[in-house]
């Protein structure tokens, strides 16, 4: 296990490495000057002098990197532009919004899921089988931000259970909290959790079509005693799959969501720094979300070999 670990952590650091190089090139090269671009055409000289002066752009490419890299392992993401403040405090600002907003959208849709796609599974071709796959069906065509103006029209203008938008804040206390994330964490989670129904039910369907299971069938074990002892935690790989691209699709792109319900999250940084410019924001905000999609993902070949000993081995 220690060197399956090992052989993990070397790729988690490679992909970051690369990811940085990349993130980098996009923000700070390819659109050419970043201080001209930030302040427009119709910016002076001396104006954009000054900001690159502010920026650090008078040096090597490859010293700012650096540069970039050992702030960010310092906590310095730099100073926003637009806002002239830390990026660091805006992005722990936007944290407490997204990283809430995503747990509750996958706990939501691993509830619904599961025990759909199991439910599925266990009476494939027949009624229930086929009402599941219809609904999951709708759900996948139908985008998340419908799902979001219905929810807002009727449960909470017609109804007024919840409120239509706009985040309480952790200073209004839990339940306030809770109300303002449920229907866009609602929103998020019934199209997640319709792919994930059916990734389910096609694994688990696959497994209990394995010799082990028919061999617990030939020992005694019930269909339904089989399904859960054996079929279901055999199954859960691929499950496990989905929801790491899950939570990384979660926290990086409910940027409609949380426009939609004005939620001041990280999706809603990203898209205020690139309507304003602001690259500081932008290449730091992007290599967050791209970390956290790399750690998700070591995260999940870790569980793997936590489900699947076998998987421990070396290629």
């Amino acid at each position: 296990m220690l060197g399956f670990l090992l052989s993990r952590l070397g790729s988690l650091m490679l992909s970051l490495i690369v990811a940085s190089v990349v993130i980098f090139a996009v923000v700070q090269v390819i659109p050419g000057d970043p201080a001209t671009f930030m302040m427009g055409l119709n910016a002076t000289p001396e104006s954009v002098a000054h900001l690159r002066e502010a920026l650090g752009l008078n040096g090597p490419l490859p010293l700012r990197y650096l540069h970039w890299v050992a702030g960010m392992l310092h906590g310095d993401l730099g100073m926003s532009y637009t806002y002239r403040v830390p990026v660091a405090g805006l992005v722990a600002e936007r944290l407490q919004v997204s990283v809430p907003l995503t747990i509750y959208a996958l706990l939501l849709s691993t509830l619904l899921a599961l025990p759909a796609g199991i439910f599925a599974a266990a009476r494939r071709g027949r009624a229930g089988d086929l009402a599941v796959m219809g609904v999951t069906q709708f759900g996948i065509a139908v985008p998340n931000f419908w799902f979001a103006m219905l929810l807002v029209l009727f449960v909470a203008l017609r109804l007024h259970w919840l409120p239509a938008g706009g985040f309480a804040g952790w200073q209004a206390g839990p339940w306030a909290v809770f109300k303002s994330l449920t229907l866009p964490a609602i929103s998020l989670a019934l199209p997640q959790a319709a792919i994930l129904a059916r990734v389910m039910r096609s694994a688990l369907i696959e497994t209990l079509g394995q010799d082990f299971i028919r061999t617990a069938r030939a020992k005694g074990l019930s269909r339904g005693q089989a399904t859960r002892r054996h079929g279901v935690r055999n199954a859960l790989i691929p499950v496990l799959t989905i929801l790491g691209l899950q939570f990384s699709f979660l926290l990086a792109g409910g940027i409609i969501i949380e426009n939609v319900f004005y939620l001041p999250g990280l999706g809603r940084l990203i898209f205020q720094g690139i309507t304003q410019r602001d690259l500081i924001v932008v290449q730091s905000v992007v290599m967050l979300l791209v970390a956290a999609v790399i750690v998700v993902n070591f995260a999940v070949e870790v569980a793997y070999a936590l489900i699947d000993p076998r998987l421990r081995r070396p290629a």
